[in-house]
């Protein structure tokens, strides 16, 4: 069958929002709201935009269209963390753009936090401090598992998780591909702690030797999907049986460096766009047709 991503899938016990990502996105605010009208998103997630008076204006317009929104802010740094900020500079950042963001009033937070050169034990206790700033704000965060942070790798994020029984993760398990040159189903444990803790999922597709496949459409790419839609399936399955009123989903396929392009000209060799629809669409038709074959009665576990 043939599901539009502008068709909602639900069902009385949860539903699926899926978000535009304004990674890549090279126009305005308004502009992103306009193409998530066109695809049929559910909203978008990204940064919010620097002024207050812009901020405003982008919550106006998200209302007027009937859009959600995500935030997504980085402590200290981008995406990669300045590498000797201490985790009390990480904390301020935090709260300063929290802060910001929340005048947006997102769903939650998607935090891309931390260090990967910190201990465990400096990590633990920065995620118990930056979820209490979250609650003071009045915000969800959601921790996202991602190269250069805290979250970079599987066992690290699983000891962490075990000391931290708050935290909540937005899962993109396409960075730990390529930090292990693996793809991670031989790690149910932490897949299935993953699955458990997991508050939103960015839909991208790693392989052994990188974030990005050059399309995940392209039989080549096959087994590297698969394995992502697994993993994916395990995090609704396991949000359906913690009574999750809405699952939410961003396909996150990007530019800089993780979209494949040709010598000397540097032609990308897909269209960004198409392939997040092709996404969107791919993962309305799973959850619709997997998620409710077999009532779960335990979040499944990869063998």
């Amino acid at each position: 069958m043939s599901v539009s991503v502008s068709q909602p899938i639900h069902n009385s016990a949860m539903e699926l929002h899926i978000f535009k990502t304004l990674w890549g996105h090279t126009g305005s605010f308004y502009d992103a709201i306009d193409a998530c009208c066109e695809h049929g998103f559910d909203g978008v997630e990204g940064q919010a935009p620097t002024s207050i008076a812009e901020r405003h204006e982008f919550r106006a317009r998200l209302n007027d269209a009937g859009l959600e929104y995500i935030a997504e802010i980085c402590t200290a740094g981008s995406y990669v963390p300045q590498r000797h900020a201490t985790p009390a500079e990480h904390l301020e950042s935090l709260r300063r753009q929290a802060a910001a963001a929340g005048e947006c009033q997102p769903l939650f937070l998607t935090v891309i936090a931390g260090c990967d050169a910190w201990s465990v034990g400096q990590s633990v206790d920065f995620f118990g401090n930056a979820i209490a700033i979250g609650d003071e704000l009045g915000i969800s965060l959601s921790f996202e598992t991602h190269r250069s942070r805290s979250l970079f790798n599987p066992w690290t994020t699983y000891e962490i998780l075990q000391q931290a029984p708050a935290l909540r993760l937005t899962c993109d398990f396409s960075h730990w591909c390529v930090v292990c040159e693996r793809l991670i189903d031989t790690e149910p444990d932490v897949l299935e702690l993953c699955a458990e803790r997991a508050r939103h999922v960015h839909a991208r597709v790693g392989y052994d030797q990188g974030p990005q496949v050059p399309h995940p459409a392209a039989p080549e790419c096959g087994e590297a999907l698969a394995a992502h839609e697994r993993w994916w399936l395990q995090i609704w399955r396991s949000q359906l049986v913690r009574g999750m009123a809405t699952s939410t989903l961003t396909p996150e396929f990007g530019p800089d460096g993780y979209l494949h392009t040709l010598p000397f000209t540097g032609a990308p060799v897909a269209d960004l766009t198409q392939i997040n629809v092709w996404m969107a669409e791919r993962q309305k038709r799973r959850f619709e047709e997997n998620l409710f074959a077999a009532p779960p009665l335990n979040p499944v576990k990869v063998n």
